[in-house]
Formats: structure tokens, sequence, C-alpha cells
């Protein structure tokens, strides 16, 4: 299966040349707005929107026949997501523009790329690192998108297509438990601590509500800068979380390449729902729905299989109550066997960090799935904690 990387590359452009860009971002935006404004709202298909109003788009906003049908493409995606999620799609902001094989073109003997403006075609040194050449490198790139940021550079995301190594065939697993308190906890004792995320998060959350205390009262001109402080903030508190996701997913699929290791994660969708059908405070609310860690999947799933490395999704009922010393989970609920991040079993006695026998019971449970004729002893086990948990008075999830 192909696997497509988005390389973002920073363009070297002249006074004329940011010209002719603004000139293109801004046709390309209003021409998105004008077509999602006076097309019927149902229509989401590219082809039928092109039918409607691609003479009016090329007339209006003066771009090329294929920038003209990118913007019907953009927005027929953009209403298909509207429609999924059951709401309008919203004004578009502008400020980027997409491109296909037809209108972009990527050389790599001297590293630029040519793109159609609405002056005619125009060609762009990239000014990148060892990264983005060592992605680019014999490639044959068929889609991009020019973005405008704020900073007033422009740089082009640049969709790379390649084939991933295949998955490595291997009997070892590495368990990945994910959590608030430790945010993430290998089978193997290694662990990412989340008191800095939560820090970062409590720290922005009452900046927030102190700039929207200020932002319903002042002046016209302190109320529109409150707004522009708080649009800042949700960026950087946005970007922090990316790339603490990013630094735990590269360690552990590193790790796991290094020791020819799967990798086994809990499948926590719809957990938020769960939670928060138990009665908590308002800043544990905040904190657990504020919880990024489908993101953190998202990383893991795309470097995994980059790198070769297999990924492996296992329930994750009773995990965190299962001993994986003797799998077994106790019935008796006057004796506790989980407290905070401390884990005593109350049938083989073994006692330690909650969060690190979370990880060898999700490591246990990948196993089975990724040997699953050779784990006949382990998934007779499971199954009889499985069937003891279902006939146990405690039946929590």
């Amino acid at each position: 299966m192909t696997q497509v990387l988005t390389v973002s590359c920073k363009l070297k452009v002249s006074q004329s040349q940011a010209a002719k860009l603004d000139a293109t971002l801004e046709a390309f935006g209003q021409a998105l707005n004008w077509v999602n404004q006076n097309t019927p709202e149902k229509v989401a298909n590219a082809v039928k929107l092109q039918s409607l109003c691609y003479r009016e788009i090329r007339a209006r906003f003066g771009l090329s026949s294929n920038l003209a049908q990118q913007v019907c493409r953009r927005l027929a995606g953009a209403r298909k997501v509207a429609q999924q999620k059951n709401r309008p799609v919203k004004t578009f902001k502008g400020g980027f523009a997409t491109y296909d094989a037809r209108i972009f073109s990527f050389r790599e003997k001297d590293w630029t790329v040519s793109l159609t403006t609405v002056e005619g075609r125009e060609r762009f040194e990239l000014a990148i690192g060892r990264y983005q050449r060592e992605r680019l490198a014999g490639s044959n790139p068929k889609s991009a998108t020019l973005v405008k940021r704020k900073d007033g550079s422009y740089s082009i995301q640049i969709c790379v297509e390649a084939e991933p190594s295949p998955p490595q065939r291997t009997g070892r697993v590495l368990g990945v438990d994910l959590g608030r308190t430790d945010i993430a906890h290998t089978s193997e004792g290694d662990n990412w601590n989340g008191q800095q995320l939560n820090r970062v998060r409590d720290h922005y959350s009452k900046l927030r509500a102190v700039l929207q205390r200020k932002a319903s009262k002042g002046t016209r001109s302190s109320r529109r800068r409150c707004r522009e402080l708080l649009q800042r903030l949700s960026g950087k508190e946005r970007r922090f979380q990316a790339w603490v996701n990013h630094r735990i997913s590269k360690a552990i699929v590193s790790r796991a390449k290094a020791t020819n290791s799967a990798i086994a994660l809990e499948d926590l969708t719809g957990i938020r729902e769960r939670v928060n059908q138990q009665p908590r405070s308002k800043a544990e609310r905040r904190r657990a729905n504020s919880w990024a860690f489908y993101q953190l999947r998202q990383f893991l799933e795309y470097k995994a299989r980059a790198a070769g490395v297999s990924l492996i999704l296992v329930p994750p009922a009773y995990t965190s109550q299962t001993c994986h010393k003797c799998l077994h989970i106790h019935p008796d609920p006057a004796q506790s066997y989980r407290s905070g991040k401390s884990f005593k079993c109350g049938h083989c006695g073994w006692e330690g960090d909650a969060d690190l026998n979370g990880a060898n019971v999700i490591a246990l449970l990948g196993a089975a799935v990724n040997q699953p004729r050779g784990s006949g002893l382990f998934c007779s086990l499971v199954g009889q904690s499985r069937l003891r948990a279902t006939e146990s008075p405690l039946r929590t999830a």
C-alpha cells in the first residue's frame, strides 16, 4: 500500500514573484468563497460543481483552467467532510492554493518547483535542509499545496508517494500503555511523564480565561487584540502538543525497529464519551477532553508503516486490572489491586508500577494477535480471565 507523506519546503521568492503569488492566493480564496455561496450546499461532487461554475470562475477571478478545477475539487472535499460532521462549510480564510501535476512540477537537479500563477508559470528555488532532500530525492510528486505564512513567507507542501518497507516478521511485541499521568509507558519500562504537558495546558487554560473576560469588555481595539491573542495561543498549544507526540512516537518506533518488535496499542475509540459520563470536576473534564491520544496513535501508525514495523490494536477492557504475571483479575472487591500508579495482584502477589503492568498485558494481547497459531495457551488463559471479569461484580472498563 502506497504511503503519502507531506514535505513542507520554504520557497525563495523575489519581490516580483511575491506579487504574483499573492494575486494567485487571493483569487483562489475568493473563488472558493464565491462558489460556496453561489452553489447549492448539498452539491459535493467536483464534476457537478465544475459544470455549474467553471466558466464563471475563470471569467471572474482570472484563474487558469486547472486552478479553476482545483477550486471545485477543494470545495467538494470540504463539503463532504462537513456533511459527515453534520455542519455547513464555513468561509475559507484564504492564503492557500492546491496544485496537481498539470500546474506543479518538481525538479531535483536544481531543487526547484514550477507553479502556475494568474500571470503565468514561475519557477522557485527551495530553501530546504537534509530531511526534505532525503524525502524528495528520487520522487515524482503529483500534488502540492502553496501556503503563505503569517510572517509573510511562502512554503510549498509537497505530497510524496512512497512504498513503505514491508512489515518485519517477529515474535516480539512492544506493549504501549497510553494515559494522562504517563503519556506513554512501554513494556520495557520506558515512559514519558505528562506533568510538563499538563502544566502547559493548565497555563494556557488560565490565560484563555483571562483574555476571554477582557475580550467581553473594554474598547473595540482591546477586544480585537484579545481575540488575536486567543487565536495565537491556540496555535502555540496545539504545536506544543504535536511536538510532544512526535517525539514520543519517534522514540517508540525507533526502539521497536531496533529490537525487531511489533507495537501493540489499546484501541481507545470512544473513551471520552465513556469517561464523561462519570461525575468529575470541570478541570478534570477539560484535561480528559484535551488528551491527544488519537494524534499520538496516528503518528505511531504512519511512522511505524514507514519503518516497516507492525502496529497492533488490542481491546482496552481490563488491561489495567489484569496481572501480567498470572493473568488474574481478582473477583473480590474488598481487595484493592490498583491504586493510582501502584498495582498489587491479590492472586500471585506481584507488586509494581500500574502502567508498566498494563503495558505488559497489552504486549501479551498483541502477541496473541500477532501469533494466533502459536499462542493457544495464552489465548486460553486470557479467555479465562475475561470470563472471570464478566462474572465478577467489578465490571468497570
